[in-house]
């Protein structure tokens, strides 16, 4: 049986699956089908205890995601998944860096509505792209807080129509510190408790 330190190992070196090659891709996805046959929570939605918090990106082959880091002069930070399940809200925030006081945010905020024991329907509602400088950005919690208290931010500050852009999220292993989920575009997240 693989271990969740064999699928950390695998996707080290991987930069969250910039710099994966086709073997390594293999053997992540090999290591991650193996761990969601060992789910310690089978009703991953039921444990809103584990699946509350700020979690960090390690691995995905999310091309939208991975795409952030072709920008020019540009190199893709470190990628969240926040998740409040009280107010059904995710936030996926990206930190873009590059030359100095340039540092950059790409986020987005969401709505998630349970459809499963394990899958939820995401619907995406709001999108901020600016400076981190400029939306006074200093971590993934206090960025949500402002969001939450209604600020509007100096950046591209916009809603998105949820109608047209939506989509669902499996959530196929979960522990205290490690995630694991699956999207409607054939995407595998990894993730673990920031």
């Amino acid at each position: 049986m693989m271990t969740k330190s064999t699928l950390l190992d695998a996707i080290a070196l991987t930069n969250r699956g910039l710099l994966a090659t086709e073997t390594q891709k293999q053997a992540i996805l090999a290591a991650i089908a193996s761990l969601e046959d060992f789910n310690p929570t089978p009703r991953p939605l039921a444990a809103s205890y584990l699946l509350e918090g700020d979690w960090r990106l390690l691995y995905t082959t999310s091309k939208a995601l991975l795409n952030l880091d072709r920008f020019p002069f540009c190199k893709l930070g470190q990628i969240y998944q926040c998740i409040r399940v009280e107010t059904t809200s995710v936030y996926n925030i990206a930190e873009i860096y590059g030359l100095p006081s340039l540092e950059g945010l790409v986020s987005v905020a969401a709505k998630f509505e349970p459809v499963s024991e394990r899958r939820v329907q995401v619907k995406f509602q709001r999108s901020i792209i600016g400076l981190q400088k400029l939306i006074d950005y200093q971590s993934p919690a206090t960025f949500i807080q402002q969001i939450e208290s209604g600020k509007k931010f100096t950046a591209l500050d916009f809603p998105i129509q949820s109608d047209k852009q939506q989509g669902w999220l499996d959530i196929t292993y979960i522990d205290n510190d490690l995630r694991i989920g699956r999207g409607n575009e054939g995407s595998v997240f990894v993730l673990s408790k920031a």
